[in-house]
């Protein structure tokens, strides 16, 4: 499943019956911007949505996520319900990945705050120990940051 191969497939069907992705968009309740996305190879359309998206487009999920028809002699089968829930579960677990990386952030801001009080006694050292604490409290925030943001998104 390559992103980039799905958008333009996306991209080719939805000129094919002449919509807009404002059209198309208002068809499946997201935004013209969201198609944009999934056209440039940016994000995969939701696993929530990729039924409506094949309807719209008159295509199946097998072709959408391979990212062009299906041949006459295609020997390809696929379960239409293990290909949704196979990209639910890719879906969770690129937003885990997010939501990980977030506390990897705050846990290593603890930690560069707990070595930089460990460090002192002469100007060297307690130059080392501001720029320590500096990179602590900025990993610290962007930890904070991603880990909301991740969990604003569920």
């Amino acid at each position: 499943m390559n992103q980039a191969v799905t958008g333009k497939f996306i991209a080719l069907k939805r000129k094919q019956k002449n919509l807009t992705q404002e059209q198309l968009a208002e068809k499946l309740g997201v935004s013209n911007k969201t198609i944009s996305k999934w056209e440039t190879g940016k994000c995969m359309p939701d696993y929530s949505i990729v039924k409506s998206l094949c309807e719209e487009l008159g295509v199946t999920m097998a072709e959408l996520l391979d990212g062009e028809k299906a041949g006459d002699k295609s020997v390809r089968v696929y379960d239409d319900e293990q290909m949704l829930d196979l990209l639910r579960r890719i879906q969770e677990l690129e937003k885990q990945k997010v939501m990980l990386t977030g506390v990897m952030l705050i846990v290593m801001g603890i930690a560069f705050q707990a070595l930089s009080h460990t460090l002192g006694g002469s100007d060297f050292k307690d130059f080392l120990s501001g720029v320590l604490l500096g990179l602590s409290l900025g990993e610290m925030l962007i930890g904070v940051y991603v880990v909301g943001k991740s969990l604003a998104e569920r």
